[in-house]
């Protein structure tokens, strides 16, 4: 099978401010299409520096969440036989503003138990470096953003997606217990932050899925569906960091050999486990990263993969937990090597109820779309068209 085409590089712009100005230059107009035009151009990640809008909000995470880490290694969660209550919560004050962490002993023990010490995870999210903000084609309202070293993933929630979240997260833990080697993105905290008396901004941070970012050449963000799963691909060569959509990702093919028959059956897990949680319009994100450098025709490293697996008891409990043999990387629970690429693979945006809200998308996507598949469908439904997309775009 060819390589999938190299896609656009990473780069950083000093802030999405400076990128408006550019493309504003020269032009008196400021409607609606300049508006979608200067969104176009803004795509990508910019580092969050102290001309940005979100600065001193990011300043203000960035130190809360050191203080909270630091709560957390001062006192330890439970030895891991006890329950951890799920419903703690604790709010810190901090000069100017007040940090929230919510359920704070039960995600600290699910960072240790994935090997993520408290020491790295304070550094890389506390005031060592800039935030980076990632600004995509996404119609969610939510803002997303990068630790400075693209390890984790922060992203901010509704108050009612938290409460779903927190509301399950003790079955969340127990089905990760289960199948260890999940394709569910890791959640690692859920926090609040208010400013003076304002209004409460909820946000939750999670391990990128995309990490180490170096060398990825592709990104997709896939539903199962077809309407408004689109985008304008940037021009060749382009440094802007793009997500692209399911069909986007027609012609192409996940060729994991040997692997394929595990990645199938996680996906069956994991999907029927959200469907249990009546979840729908989750995300299994997707990115390829070529084995070897363009000119460098070398073999692929065949021996990446760890030599054993923790906490395997017998090889009954290995299959019935599906585990895998993890590549010796960071972020191995995300990474699968096929025999040409190395993927990206992860399951993000639990939080989405097929409540009254969906039933109306569901009902008018019903009524417009005339036959062409679309995002808001119940979860059984939802669960299958995404196992159905897997099985078909992988070889």
């Amino acid at each position: 099978m060819p390589a999938p085409s190299p896609g656009p590089r990473e780069v950083l712009a000093s802030s999405p401010e400076a990128g408006s100005r550019a493309a504003a230059a020269g032009s008196s107009s400021r409607g609606l299409l300049w508006h979608l035009q200067d969104k176009r151009l803004r795509l990508g990640l910019f580092e969050i520096d102290p001309g940005h809008e979100l600065h001193q909000m990011t300043c203000m995470m960035q130190a809360g969440l050191w203080a909270a880490t630091q709560v957390s290694m001062d006192h330890p969660p439970t030895v891991s036989g006890q329950p951890v209550p799920c419903t703690d919560s604790k709010t810190r004050l901090m000069q100017g503003f007040e940090l929230g962490t919510l359920a704070g002993p039960a995600f600290a023990r699910l960072r240790r138990s994935l090997g993520l010490a408290d020491e790295d995870y304070q550094a890389a999210l506390g005031p060592g470096g800039p935030y980076l903000q990632f600004l995509s084609t996404s119609k969610s309202k939510a803002s997303f953003f990068l630790s400075h070293d693209q390890r984790f993933f922060l992203k901010t929630q509704r108050r009612r997606e938290v409460q779903v979240l927190l509301a399950h997260l003790p079955r969340y833990v127990q089905h990760l217990q289960r199948h260890p080697h999940s394709l569910l993105a890791r959640l690692l905290g859920v926090h609040s932050l208010r400013v003076a008396q304002g209004k409460k901004k909820y946000f939750i941070i999670m391990q990128s899925v995309f990490f180490p970012a170096g060398r990825i050449s592709e990104r997709y963000d896939i539903k199962g569906c077809e309407v408004s799963r689109w985008v304008d691909p940037a021009p060749e060569g382009s440094p802007i960091v793009q997500v692209l959509k399911d069909l986007n990702f027609e012609g192409k093919t996940i060729n994991l050999g040997p692997q394929r028959s595990w990645f199938l059956r996680q996906m069956e897990l994991d999907t029927a486990f959200l469907r249990e949680l009546n979840m729908t319009d989750y995300s299994l994100l997707v990115a390829f990263q070529p084995h070897f450098l363009e000119g460098d025709r070398r073999a692929p490293p065949r021996g990446s993969l760890a030599t054993s697996v923790r906490g395997i008891q017998s090889p009954e409990e290995s299959g019935a937990q599906n585990r895998r043999l993890l590549p010796d990387a960071p972020n191995a629970l995300h990474i699968v090597d096929g025999p040409e690429q190395r993927y990206f693979l992860g399951l993000v945006d639990l939080v989405t109820v097929y409540g009254l809200h969906k039933r109306l998308e569901h009902l008018c996507g019903t009524l417009c779309c005339l036959g062409r598949t679309f995002s808001p469908v119940s979860p059984a439904c939802y669960a299958r068209r995404l196992c159905q997309w897997a099985e078909a775009h992988t070889e």
